[in-house]
């Protein structure tokens, strides 16, 4: 079974040493960040493989709920926790509001947080695919594995994400601000046709030797994954 993996942003070291050791003698894999932008940037990294996010609400360079709301933009789904020592009924509704599935005040019990960890992992578990299918394509992301007809595709973690995302919304015309904003992040300054040459690697990869064809695009829209 795979181990859950949790990503801390945190900026006090004493803190992320406290919950690292905790967390991986429960078995988790952690992950950590000590700023908003860094962990953003780790979030993006690994969207599709992390469990649930532990997130301070006071942050040097990006506050909590301003991470939130981008983590939001990338993965509707992942449940995150606001760590904090802000105590306001207003706060913890602010924290709500802003996409947060869970609310711990600053100093709690590890006991308390282990529990609420579990029922966001099964909440989680219930509620999202893990594994997408379309035709003979399928995504596991347990797994970290894609196979197109019994083959097994070799994907980079930025197609991987891709192709996620893409399976997730299966029959939508996705334009490039679409995959742009929530592959890549909010915060990307690249180029912007960027959307357009990984779809061209992920054609090459999972459309060039098979059929049927399954990304589509539609001209002065977007693309679309599907079978016809």
């Amino acid at each position: 079974m795979t181990k859950p993996i949790i990503l801390i942003i945190e900026d006090e070291a004493a803190i992320v040493a406290y919950l690292q050791t905790e967390l991986k003698f429960e078995d988790y894999i952690v992950l950590t960040a000590s700023d908003g932008d860094m962990g953003l940037s780790v979030f993006e990294q690994n969207a599709t493989k992390i469990s649930v996010v532990l997130l301070d609400w006071m942050l040097p360079k990006r506050n909590g709920l301003e991470v939130l709301r981008r983590i939001r933009k990338l993965n509707g789904q992942v449940p995150v926790i606001l760590m904090t020592a802000k105590n306001d009924v207003g706060d913890k509704v602010a924290a709500l509001d802003a996409g947060a599935d869970d609310y711990i005040t600053k100093p709690f019990e590890i006991e308390e947080l282990l529990a609420r960890l579990r029922v966001s992992i099964r909440r989680q578990s219930k509620d999202s695919p893990r594994k997408y299918q379309l035709a003979d394509l399928s995504l596991d992301l347990d797994a970290h594995r894609v196979i197109r007809a019994g083959q097994i595709i070799d994907l980079t973690q930025r197609e991987f994400q891709l192709l996620t995302y893409m399976m997730q919304n299966s029959g939508k015309i996705l334009n490039r601000d679409d995959l742009l904003d929530n592959v890549w992040g909010l915060d990307f300054d690249g180029q912007y046709n960027t959307a357009d040459v990984y779809i061209r690697y992920l054609r090459q990869k999972i459309d060039d030797h098979f059929s049927p064809k399954l990304i589509h695009t539609v001209r002065s829209v977007g693309y679309v994954l599907r079978t016809d």
